[in-house]
């Protein structure tokens, strides 16, 4: 998608193109997150927060690992004492 000039507002407000809210899939309301990243400004959504989050995880899990039940099976143990 091409760049697209905007300009800010007051409170320091920028409005995000519609076609670019259309293909994101941000509604009026939504949450999003912001994050300075090589100088400029990148605006995602919490589901995309997460993903990422998750993507970056797997990448220290060797095979198919299930963290929530072992972290469930830990938290247990410690209860039984």
């Amino acid at each position: 998608m091409a760049e697209q000039k905007t300009r800010m507002g007051a409170g320091g407000r920028v409005v995000i193109p519609a076609a670019y809210r259309k293909v994101l899939g941000f509604e009026e309301g939504d949450e999003v997150i912001v994050a300075l990243e090589k100088g400029g400004l990148r605006i995602f959504s919490p589901a995309e927060a997460v993903a990422r989050a998750q993507a970056n995880v797997r990448r220290f899990i060797h095979g198919n690992r299930g963290l929530a039940a072992e972290l469930i099976a830990d938290r247990r143990r410690e209860t039984e004492g």
